[in-house]
């Protein structure tokens, strides 16, 4: 194969490694380092056998499918790298039609192709969510507009002080209302992009949950220094922030020893929507606070709502919109006593093809 060959090959979001004769691996993609959390340079020459403690059975069919020159699609295959956890794979081998090569392997994490369709499952369902809010808020503020101008025109009709309070309940029912509309609105405004430092953005998330929780909350911090500026909506990206730490003090009101922490990483070779990006930033979100509900886990990103009384239901679909518009992923994990939110953003400006 040529050096050409390997470039596309290290575009694919698919684990690809190829076999020698020997089922030594002489080539490993980006995608097979990040499965294997091994570098290439250790794979490269390693015997296929030696990577894994249970791999016999296996390399087995491997010499099998090189002595017949045949290809074959392993489903459900259980592999185990020493001191790590087991891998659940799905492996397709394809003999390699040159005499120095063997087999081509690609595997596919099962657990990770179902975090990808649950990813583009929540991304269809949002879309759909949003497009039918959005329909419903252009025709509930017009009739709201005719309401609350009846009103007023009625108010000055009535002699009695009673009977103008009631005006006054509708005109402010109705303020209510065209405010919460014009909030289900607002995510369709498109993001200015430029350059965002995340720690300056997180740095003014703390000041505000501060000053607004100003007792018995700890707001600590874990960063890593070295990740370069982003492509964002500066504002947005605030926002994404704020409305989960928000929440996570308001859970937390309760307790004396509150803390979330603001972490970010690095991550290598992440997918995002079928598409591999090199370079992408992690930011998670974490409180000690009691959890999420159970029957509020896999709804918490829809509109409206909300495991908090009085609370609008919209501060986590806005935070997820603003992620969407920003080509991430944001993802939630809870159970009592730590809750994380997970927000992926790619940092180079273009995905790989």
């Amino acid at each position: 194969m040529s050096a050409a060959s390997y470039a596309g090959l290290d575009l694919l979001a698919t684990a690809v490694i190829v076999l020698r004769s020997d089922l030594r691996i002489c080539y490993a993609n980006a995608a097979a380092e990040q499965l294997l959390q091994t570098s290439r340079r250790t794979l490269l020459d390693t015997s296929f056998e030696e990577l894994f403690i249970d791999a016999m059975p296996f390399a087995d069919k491997l010499r099998q499918a090189l002595s017949r020159q045949w290809g074959f699609w392993d489903q459900g295959l259980m592999l185990t790298r020493p001191g790590q956890e087991s891998l659940l794979l799905n492996v397709v081998a394809t003999p390699v039609d040159q005499p120095a090569y063997g087999l081509l392997l690609e595997l596919r994490s099962i657990d990770q192709h179902r975090r990808i369709e649950r990813e583009e499952q929540l991304l269809h369902q949002h879309q759909a969510n949003r497009e039918l809010i959005r329909n419903l808020a252009h025709e509930i503020k017009n009739p709201l507009g005719g309401l609350r101008g009846s009103a007023q025109l009625l108010e000055p009709e009535l002699d009695r002080e009673e009977l103008r309070e009631y005006t006054q309940v509708i005109i402010k029912e109705a303020d209510r209302l065209q405010l919460l509309m014009d909030r289900l609105l607002t995510p369709h405004r498109p993001p200015h992009m430029g350059p965002v430092n995340i720690h300056e953005a997180l740095e003014r998330v703390r000041s505000l949950i501060l000053a607004e929780f100003p007792s018995g909350i700890t707001l600590r911090r874990d960063y890593d220094t070295s990740l370069p500026e982003i492509l964002g909506d500066r504002e947005q990206l605030i926002q994404v922030v704020l409305n989960i730490a928000r929440n996570a003090a308001q859970a937390l009101q309760e307790r004396d020893d509150g803390e979330i922490c603001f972490r970010t990483r690095v991550a290598r070779s992440v997918t995002i929507a079928r598409r591999m990006h090199r370079l992408a930033l992690e930011l998670q979100i974490i409180d000690n606070g009691p959890g999420i509900a159970p029957e509020l886990r896999d709804r918490i990103f829809y509109p409206l709502v909300s495991g908090r009384e009085g609370g609008s239901g919209l501060g986590l679909m806005l935070a997820q919109t603003y992620v969407q518009h920003h080509q991430g992923i944001l993802e939630c994990e809870s159970e009592p006593g730590r809750t994380v939110f997970r927000i992926v953003l790619p940092i180079e400006s273009k995905a790989m093809p």
